[in-house]
């Protein structure tokens, strides 16, 4: 959504923008607001589109909820700075947040400075100050041309969006988002090998990047490459314990090799994750059918044993007549 005056146009994003553009589920977005991290918003500009990407990335650093909101509540008390998210750097430092703000590192929970193994020497300072410059231009140009590629994809025109995520790839190679739009791109065309590369390469330029993951997994089902499908879909969920598409896909693939058992672990997951709708009542109804057959197996199992237990009794009971029996004289 733009509005737009005669100089000034301003970008908005929905909720539903927020969760595709950055590949985060509805869940964690509320998770955050209800955490107080941040406010809840039917519109959202792109300064609260940077922010809760810094979010995401945190938590992907495995830092959690309490953590960061304990950390950006102390760093806002120490320092006077409204919104540490977006007005200092900031980098992991154990369980907790540190931020780098007027060219110091401060770990704002323990009102400690901490010494910032990244920090340049003063002699470097200009040098690295400019580099800094530069690096920051580069990441709003392809920040930019992301969000342009998002809309372009939107509007339908897919040419100009794979256009817009070559030139981010171009400008860094490293950028997992990019490669997984583009990918996903491919794989709407059954473009599968091409999709997989890119997704490969997402979840090696981030190997906490559970989304990859599960991307990947999905092109490799495609493939009919199964073990490899869920060995993905199983680090998928290793990285998001309560990934709930990554349990409902696995399931599929775990009934598709035959391991019925390892399927109905995860359609009891992912009934427990997403109760309500379509895809939880074909998750109880494939738990169902496992857990039938599985009976009747034991049933029949069971009777075999019963059946073998009367025989091998039947034939004592033969034997040990014959035996009682007086032998008649010749």
């Amino acid at each position: 959504m733009t509005a737009s005056n005669e100089n000034i146009t301003v970008t908005q994003y929905s909720r539903q923008d927020v969760l595709r553009i950055l590949r985060i589920h509805l869940k964690q977005l509320c998770s955050w607001e209800r955490s107080g991290l941040i406010n809840r918003s039917e519109v959202y500009s792109f300064p609260d589109l940077v922010q809760v990407r810094k979010l995401r990335d945190l938590r992907a650093m495995r830092l959690s909820v309490a953590n960061i909101r304990a950390s950006i509540h102390a760093m806002r008390q120490v320092s006077g700075v409204a919104n540490p998210l977006l007005e200092a750097g900031a980098v992991r430092n154990g369980a907790r947040l540190a931020f780098r703000l007027s060219g110091a590192m401060m770990e704002p929970i323990a009102r400690q400075f901490v010494f910032d193994f990244d920090s340049p020497r003063q002699s470097q300072l200009a040098e690295v100050s400019s580099a800094a410059g530069h690096q920051a231009a580069r990441e709003a140009r392809v920040q930019g041309l992301f969000f342009e590629a998002v809309r372009m994809e939107e509007r339908g025109k897919t040419q100009e969006a794979v256009a817009h995520y070559q030139s981010i790839l171009a400008l860094d190679p490293n950028h997992a988002p990019a490669c997984i739009n583009l990918g996903t791109i491919q794989y709407n065309q059954r473009q599968f090998i091409e999709a997989e590369i890119l997704y490969r390469r997402a979840t090696v330029a981030d190997s906490n990047y559970a989304l990859a993951f599960f991307d990947l997994g999905n092109v490799l089902d495609e493939l009919q490459r199964l073990p490899e499908a869920i060995a993905a879909y199983c680090t998928a969920i290793r990285l998001v314990t309560h990934y709930a598409d990554a349990h409902y896909n696995v399931a599929l693939a775990y009934e598709r090799t035959g391991e019925r058992r390892a399927a109905l672990r995860h359609w009891t997951t992912y009934i427990k994750l997403d109760p309500i709708g379509p895809w939880s009542n074909h998750a109880r109804m494939q738990a169902r059918k496992i857990l039938e057959r599985e009976k009747l197996s034991i049933v029949h199992r069971g009777s075999s044993v019963r059946h073998d237990l009367h025989s091998r009794r039947a034939r004592s009971v033969v034997s040990l007549r014959a035996l009682s029996t007086p032998l008649l004289p010749l």
